[in-house]
């Protein structure tokens, strides 16, 4: 019959496909667990800005500065030369007595105080044209209430939250590819199934038509075998439609070009179920249900841990903070551009910061009172996902157990309606029944079908949801 072949896209260029394969390609090709993946890398970055603090900070800087014009520029004028002329050398006499030389070094220092009061200062940076600074500074933080350790478990626990939140999507579009998949196959299966109702229906159509016209039948069977008929048309033209549908979404979780035609090579059978080795690999594994092991579970404890911690973060705002410092500096003021090691002189220190917080106008206050509705926002939420959880796999269990005996129990009927049938086919043509009869034996055989390719594809999708169920987030409300 027409109905046992499937109806596939048969065009050259048709790209194969199976559902491995198309496994395979949903991985890179999904934007969704492309975004979790951006989501865990910023988790970690975060996580090491955290523990950073544990750290020594050291920076180095380097600056140069050029002084165009300066307040100290005036203190070097125009010299005065009656004032240098007057000013005797000073030359260290021994034969002279102490008082006497004395004396004459302090007219010599004088005079060229008079000349140049700010002589003394030409060596310090004030005014100076060239000023090189080479820096070195060291921070590190030697009490904070807990605030870094705080900080570094609050960042630990979002990362892993980001990770298991990674591990659900990746296991949700496992989900949603299989399920796009078998809903493509099935409509293709359904498809085939309306199109061979629709040539049965056609040849009764036939039949009774020329019963008629010999005088066998009544006109009366010959316009209901052409109502039949064209309402089989319709039911045609909406499964093609569905398959559409189908195929459209497959390919938008692939990534796929839209206008690709695609040949399913895991079909849906009315015998037996497909092999699938990614499926088989996942069923043949003992699926852990347990509300606590859940994906969803797992993630909601890991944020009620990281509001725990940015409560801890929050109440550490009111001890003080200690912070050990040190600077080293190496400081140039060539009298040329380019300056030599021996223009510089050192520059070090090294101090305890202590930074107390005496008055903040409420604002640790405040935080600490919206961490701690953050905390208890968190703890109420997991409760609630727990709850959840432990009522989306009593669901996912018994969805697989209907799913296994709905395919049981359509087991045989395929091949008796399509006995029924043929029986019905032989009455008809011999005369001995009615084209109601025969047309109630298509629709059997055609419904036999289609609840046979749905208990396959609906127990497919059910046993792989129960061995993904671990990492699956749950289903919106």
């Amino acid at each position: 019959l027409a109905a046992q072949r499937p109806a596939l896209d048969t065009l050259a260029g048709s790209t194969a496909l199976s559902l491995d394969e198309a496994l395979q390609r949903a991985l890179p090709a999904s934007e969704t667990v492309a975004l979790a993946r951006v989501a865990v890398a910023r988790a970690r970055g975060e996580e090491r800005q955290s523990r950073s603090e544990f750290f020594p900070q050291i920076s180095g800087s380097a600056s140069y500065t050029r002084t165009l014009k300066s307040q100290f520029s005036q203190s070097s004028g125009p010299t005065d030369t009656t004032i240098v002329n007057s000013c005797n050398r000073f030359t260290a006499d021994p034969s002279q007595s102490i008082g006497t030389r004395v004396d004459s070094l302090e007219g010599a220092l004088e005079c060229l105080y008079r000349l140049n009061p700010f002589g003394s200062l030409s060596n310090l940076p004030f005014g100076q044209k060239n000023q090189y600074n080479l820096g070195l500074s060291a921070s590190q933080t030697l009490f904070a209430g807990g605030r870094i350790r705080a900080q570094s478990k609050a960042a630990g626990f979002n990362r892993r939250a980001a990770e298991i939140g990674l591990g659900a999507q990746e296991a949700q579009l496992t989900l949603d590819v299989t399920q796009a998949y078998y809903d493509a196959a099935l409509a293709d299966r359904l498809l085939a199934i309306a199109r061979g109702s629709l040539q049965l229906a056609d040849s009764t159509y036939d039949q009774t038509r020329l019963a008629q016209q010999v005088g066998s039948q009544p006109e009366y069977d010959v316009l209901r075998a052409l109502v039949t008929r064209d309402n089989q048309r319709t039911t045609v033209i909406q499964r093609e439609a569905d398959r559409v549908s189908a195929f459209l979404k497959l390919k938008q979780l692939l990534n796929l070009p839209l206008d690709t035609p695609l040949l399913l090579t895991t079909v849906v059978t009315d015998s037996v179920l497909p092999s699938v080795p990614a499926i088989d690999s996942l069923v043949e594994r003992t699926p852990d249900t347990t509300t606590a092991s859940r994906a969803p579970v797992r993630q909601a404890e890991a944020t009620v841990q990281q509001q725990r911690q940015r409560l801890t973060v929050a109440k550490a705002e009111r001890y003080p903070v200690v912070t050990l410092g040190s600077t080293f500096s190496r400081l140039g003021y060539p009298s040329d551009l380019l300056p030599s090691w021996g223009d510089f002189v050192t520059d070090w220190s090294a101090g305890i910061t202590v930074k107390v917080p005496l008055f903040t106008g409420g604002r640790i206050g405040g935080s600490i009172q919206v961490a701690n509705a953050v905390f208890e926002d968190a703890r109420l939420k997991a409760q609630q996902i727990r709850e959840r959880a432990a009522v989306d796999s009593r669901n996912a269990l018994e969805r697989l157990r209907t799913a296994r005996a709905a395919w049981e129990a359509s087991q045989g009927t395929v091949g008796q309606a399509e006995r029924a049938y043929g029986i019905a086919e032989i009455r008809f043509r011999e005369g001995i029944s009615t084209q109601t009869e025969l047309s109630d034996s298509r629709i059997l055989l055609e419904q036999s079908r289609a609840n046979r390719a749905t208990s396959a594809r609906d127990l497919q999708i059910a046993r792989v949801r129960v061995a993904l169920l671990n990492e699956l987030p749950l289903p919106a409300q």
